[in-house]
């Protein structure tokens, strides 16, 4: 292979390769918390960090003052299926605008699909949500893995990467992916916080919706090194 063609085509099957390596760990993760949960290995664990995110001799009352409470219940809306579905939808009405009518499909397929996903997985483990500590919200569906976790993974780090793909310089990728994981992070530490979640649910929520997200992001390569985009021009 002409060494100007070994450049080319070394770094992105690299890329590839490793992308496809932290999907399966994220994978194997999400596999081995559940195995835990499901043993009840991790429930002095999840206790202790509840219970550490009190106030001492009071677990009614969450660690520091009352505006970060309200803070934190407006983080986690961020996490909602509600504000989710109208991210989607506006990111996708943008793309449609600009002539992505693929990429606009295909960001629906991914974050409905991996949704779909977190729901089928919350009836296979049928955990209930923490009683250890008063919910600073209210919360009606099972607990393993959390939803908002899982969700914001896949929404924000699927939109995240398809965006990053699309930037030319390096530190506006590391922006736009950083910006995305420090959101999927806040959600999924604020349910904690609020103690609807135990943070084993959290940590599953976050491994199978990066694991996720990663997969879709492979299928977006996989589609560009066809010569097919998925956010090519369709007018």
């Amino acid at each position: 292979m002409p060494e100007p063609q070994r450049r080319r085509f070394f770094p992105i099957e690299l890329g590839v390769l490793a992308a496809f390596g932290l999907a399966v760990a994220a994978l194997g993760v999400f596999l081995v918390v559940a195995m835990f949960v499901e043993q009840g290995r991790l429930r002095s664990l999840d206790e202790a960090v509840l219970l550490a995110l009190r106030m001492p001799g009071n677990t009614t009352d969450p660690l520091g003052p009352a505006w970060l409470e309200s803070f934190v219940r407006d983080v986690t809306a961020l996490g909602s299926r509600g504000i989710l579905g109208l991210f989607v939808a506006a990111v996708m009405g943008f793309l449609a605008l600009n002539g992505q009518g693929g990429r606009a499909l295909a960001v629906l397929a991914f974050t409905a699909s991996g949704s779909l996903v977190g729901e089928v997985a919350k009836l296979a483990f049928g955990r209930p949500r923490p009683d250890l500590v008063p919910h600073g919200v209210d919360v009606h569906s099972l607990s393993f893995p959390s939803a908002h976790a899982l969700q914001a993974s896949v929404v924000y780090l699927t939109l995240g990467a398809l965006l990053a793909a699309d930037q030319p310089r390096r530190r506006v990728k590391a922006y736009v992916l950083a910006m995305a994981m420090l959101i999927v992070l806040i959600v999924g530490a604020s349910r904690i916080y609020l103690g609807v979640h135990w943070p084993s649910d959290v940590l599953a929520g976050w491994a199978l919706g990066t694991g996720w997200a990663i997969g879709c992001w492979l299928i977006d390569r996989r589609w560009h090194s066809r010569g097919a985009p998925l956010g090519s021009r369709t007018d």
